[in-house]
């Protein structure tokens, strides 16, 4: 059985911490992955959370903030009981870095995993469509970034959606690195040129994603977190309650 947890970043719109938490404990969940603005409050949210029976399966932790202070963000993990970390994105003026780019991410990424495990901490990758455009024939940025991280304990975040917004097959991807791969973002996609309200996405089950499949083969290829999320919804605590059910009702 996999830890179901929930991005906060799909609650953001609720500005208020203890409203933000009652919803995410009304939906059900008792689990919850921070993102940046959410796991700089550390020291705020740790308390509502143990008040919520609510617990951190991870984080997203901007690459900047690790380079800069690694102690810093250990002891925020500390607070929020957590050992498992993902570098969301590379920043935006990298998104279409040259190969030797994506190559030196990967270096830099295996170096701060390293760094990260002196302090009992996992350290991975999020991935999203920029991450599947091709760099060199037969390889992506992202066979580049985990090739240049060698052995290093890179781990994967696989966002099944934005893997399908890249035009590639999530099933093949997902057997290519099922070594890395220790966590699947669970959200869904409305059909081409509907919901443009909510950015093209939908809410989990909704859309055109076979996930009963998809679920499946995440679990099948090592993922132990499953984590609901949604980029722009209109209504975040009907969202994440609705993906809870639908995982319930269909997927467990």
């Amino acid at each position: 059985m996999p830890t179901i947890s929930v991005q906060l970043y799909t609650l953001r719109a609720i500005e208020d911490d203890a409203r933000m938490l009652d919803a995410v404990a009304q939906a059900g969940y008792d689990h919850v992955e921070h993102y940046g603005a959410t796991f700089a409050r550390a020291g705020a949210l740790a308390p509502l959370m143990a008040d919520r029976g609510i617990k951190a399966s991870g984080s997203h932790v901007a690459l900047q903030d690790l380079r800069d202070d690694m102690s810093r963000v250990a002891a925020n993990a500390a607070t929020l009981g957590m050992t498992s970390l993902f570098v969301p994105s590379v920043p935006v003026p990298q998104r279409d870095m040259d190969a030797a780019g994506w190559r030196g991410l990967g270096k830099e990424l295996a170096g701060l995993a390293d760094a990260a495990a002196g302090h009992g901490l996992t350290l991975g990758y999020h991935t999203h469509d920029w991450d599947f455009r091709p760099k060199e024939e037969g390889k992506a940025a992202l066979d580049l970034v985990f090739e240049a991280a060698g052995s290093a304990p890179v781990e994967w975040e696989a966002d099944i959606a934005w893997l399908a917004k890249a035009g590639v097959d999530p099933l093949a991807w997902l057997d290519r690195y099922s070594d890395r791969l220790s966590a699947v973002h669970v959200k869904d996609l409305a059909p081409a040129g509907t919901n443009e309200e909510e950015a093209g996405w939908a809410d989990v089950g909704a859309g055109v994603l076979d996930w009963p499949v998809l679920w499946r083969a995440a679990l099948s290829r090592g993922a132990e977190v499953m984590v609901v999320e949604h980029d722009k919804p209109l209504d975040p605590a009907r969202t994440v309650a609705g993906g809870l059910r639908y995982i319930r009702d269909t997927l467990l």
